[in-house]
């Protein structure tokens, strides 16, 4: 919340609508798998929580997270213009103006680099990279039918870069993680794109629902699920997790189920239920596990 407060306008009604814009209540989806790899590595290293770089793992997760909503609405501006149901967005409404839009988007990503360089220096090698797909991810549905494959390497960044923040050095069950969050939220984006599919094939926005149609979209999201929790397992496997954060994982693959069951080819008349409230509850009930898991096993506060 930090580096988002500093990205915005200093009026409240811009401030308030920046915000908005930016939908910072969506942290929860990426931030809680950022705290499990920290929390991970940290456990690996000496089992103390270093509350200084958990700070600014923060800061940073917030800062990229800012920057690539407010570039994502930016370029978009547009298409949420033609659609009936983005058409309330703030860009377009003018709530916030294309002008504030930048200057929000361009602090909040010269935070990110600023509080990379305070955590090491591989992050700050990195963290231009981590900027690149969160840049080309909106105009992904210009060129692919996939755009959510680069939206999951974009989310993918997210408990990759908390690792390497907390060791400084490339780990693979850090990659283990980060394609998890990223097949898991690509597979929900793929459910989230069947309400603009009549609206999509009007504009021409290219998206797997509307190229493939709602049942692939819905099929291909399961798939990525059941992949997400394949790598789930994974991960637990190489971290030599405990029963705690096995726990977590069959609460995951239980809220996957009920997510699949009220989401159907034809009826999406709860998608917004699947895709707001089941997929923020994912990630804040496997962090909730995750940290108990390494508390007991030996983690100190």
């Amino acid at each position: 919340m930090s580096s988002a407060s500093a990205a915005l306008p200093q009026q409240p009604g811009r401030t308030k609508a920046f915000l908005r814009l930016v939908m910072i209540e969506h942290s929860v989806f990426a931030l809680p798998f950022a705290y499990i790899a920290a929390l991970t590595a940290m456990f690996q290293w000496d089992k103390n929580i270093h509350w200084g770089r958990l700070l600014l793992v923060t800061i940073c997760m917030v800062g990229l997270r800012t920057f690539a909503m407010a570039a994502n609405r930016i370029i978009d501006r547009e298409i949420d213009a033609r659609n009936p149901r983005t058409a309330h967005r703030e860009l377009v409404t003018g709530a916030v103006t294309v002008k504030s839009a930048w200057t929000g988007a361009l602090i909040a990503v010269v935070v990110f680099l600023g509080s990379a360089a305070l955590l090491n220096p591989l992050c700050l090698a990195l963290a231009p990279i981590a900027v690149i797909p969160m840049v080309v991810y909106p105009y992904g549905k210009r060129f692919t039918n996939f755009p959510q494959a680069i939206l999951g390497i974009a989310q993918a960044m997210g408990p990759i870069g908390a690792w390497l923040a907390i060791t400084g050095e490339w780990s693979w069950t850090a990659v283990i993680l980060g394609l998890a969050v990223g097949v898991w939220i690509g597979g929900f984006d793929l459910i989230y794109a069947c309400q603009d599919v009549d609206t999509d094939r009007e504009v021409g926005v290219l998206s797997v629902p509307a190229r493939f149609g709602i049942p692939a979209a819905v099929w291909g999201a399961r798939a990525c699920h059941l992949v997400t929790t394949a790598l789930f397992v994974w991960y637990a496997v190489e971290t030599d997790a405990g029963a705690f954060f096995w726990l977590g994982l069959l609460v995951v693959a239980g809220a996957f189920l009920y997510e699949h069951s009220i989401v159907r080819p034809h009826d999406l008349s709860r998608l917004n239920r699947a895709f707001f409230q089941v997929n923020g509850f994912i990630g804040i009930a496997l962090f909730a596990c995750a940290l108990l898991d390494l508390l007991v096993r030996g983690l100190t506060v």
